[in-house]
């Protein structure tokens, strides 16, 4: 982005990490992996944060060596060069991300509604989804310190509330209900990691803030690890503390708010309407904290051809890419019921993830990462992946034309986007 003389800090990058983790991913995703684990679903959230904190040490050491607004789309072009591929990745990268911001704004306008008096019409949802995002872009157009002082403040009361009730709901769980008796098998507590690894995500927006880093070298690996950490400490926690206090079809019925609907048997109604509250500043900070990361995603795109220059264009303290990603999120969030393809969204990342470690490992001379860490790194995510594109097939084969379809559409992007930009010229970083 822009020089705005804005600094991000390493409390505020690990807030912002925190922030866009801790958004939809916990309060609607988890009703979506217990239908999957059931109660051993916390298994599956410590996997999917092992493979979080590959992931966070290998862009870790790519965001130290190459700092730069555009995050994973710099490593792409740093390791596969200026073309079709890293720029199809790329654009992949920027759909999923749209799609994955509507449905955290679904997620608010669902709790929103859930706090709302009974009869309150259900377009509602939409109406708050579509708030919410307005409200944020117009957060963001004021900078990268206006972003970073919201995001700090909700995810401190947020975090207050979720550590409360995760610590609260452990002295009450039975402990029947978390029995390796009630497990399903091995194989299929697998599956759910796809989607567990989905909560953990949005960790890489930390990646888009080194421009805004004082010493990002030292700054940006330290926060992403320390919000990984952070986050599945408390993820588990909240696993445990749902499932231990409710059975795992109450908390699928529940799906769209399952942790508020938990929090009933510990704290009464007080509890379902506090936690909901919770909901709402954990999605509206990973709103915030997004919103950022796809106008740095945007502009490095614009930069190198990728997307139209307007993108890249500054508009306050900030580009007119915010502007329009924001416009099309109100248009996903509005008009289409996302919630169904979150594994889509899910896997799409994870293969765009192990796509940039494989790229990594042709940038080791540079980066001075471990080849065994990062080797991990692409095992580990294409295992998930492969894992969960199998149960898709078993379960719902139609989806997985959505894999294939948001490829397609990028490629086609980028095609057309190439006769119509003049690229930047840069040669790839040669390989270790």
């Amino acid at each position: 982005m822009h020089e705005s003389g804005q600094r991000v800090s390493f409390w505020s990058a690990v807030a912002m990490g925190i922030g866009a983790m801790v958004g939809a991913g916990i309060f609607a995703l988890l009703g979506a992996a217990g239908a999957i684990a059931g109660s051993a679903v916390w298994i599956s959230f410590v996997i999917g944060g092992v493979i979080a904190l590959l992931s966070g040490y290998s862009f870790g050491r790519l965001g130290a060596r190459y700092p730069a607004a555009g995050g994973l789309v710099e490593y792409l072009v740093q390791a596969f060069g200026v073309g079709r591929f890293s720029g199809t990745m790329s654009v992949m990268m920027y759909l999923a991300a749209l799609v994955a911001v509507s449905l955290v704004a679904r997620t608010f306008g669902t709790y929103a509604m859930a706090l709302l008096p009974d009869g309150t019409p259900e377009w509602m949802v939409s109406v708050l989804a579509a708030a919410v995002i307005l409200a944020f872009m117009l957060v963001n157009l004021r900078g990268a310190r206006a972003m970073a002082t919201a995001e700090n403040l909700v995810v401190l009361i947020k975090m207050s509330v979720l550590v409360l009730f995760a610590f609260a709901g452990l002295a009450y769980i039975t402990p029947e209900r978390l029995s390796p008796a009630t497990y399903p098998p091995v194989s299929v507590i697998f599956y759910s990691v796809a989607i567990t690894f989905f909560a953990y995500e949005g960790f890489r927006i930390i990646t888009n803030a080194a421009e805004d880093m004082d010493d990002p070298a030292r700054t940006l690996p330290r926060a992403i690890m320390a919000a990984i950490g952070l986050v599945m400490i408390i993820y588990v926690a909240l696993a445990l503390a749902v499932f231990g206090n409710l059975p795992p079809e109450k908390v699928v019925a529940a799906q769209d708010y399952a942790l508020a609907e938990a929090a009933r048997p510990v704290f009464g109604a007080a509890g379902f309407a506090v936690v909901a509250i919770a909901a709402l500043f954990s999605t509206a900070s990973a709103i915030n904290a997004a919103l950022y990361a796809v106008t740095n995603v945007t502009y490095e795109l614009a930069r190198k051809g990728e997307l139209p220059a307007t993108f890249g264009q500054p508009i306050g303290h900030s580009r007119e890419g915010l502007v329009i990603s924001s416009a099309i999120i109100v248009v996903l969030a509005i008009f289409f019921d996302l919630s169904s393809i979150a594994e889509i969204g899910a896997l799409s990342m994870l293969l765009i993830h192990m796509t940039v470690h494989i790229g990594h490992l042709r940038l080791l001379g540079q980066t001075g990462a471990s080849r065994l860490l990062v080797m991990l790194a692409v095992l580990a995510n294409g295992a998930a992946a492969g894992l969960g594109i199998y149960h898709l097939s078993k379960t719902s084969p139609l989806l997985l034309a959505w894999i294939a379809g948001f490829f397609m559409l990028s490629l086609l992007v980028e095609v057309l986007l190439h006769h119509l930009t003049v690229r930047e010229v840069r040669p790839r970083t040669p390989a270790a």
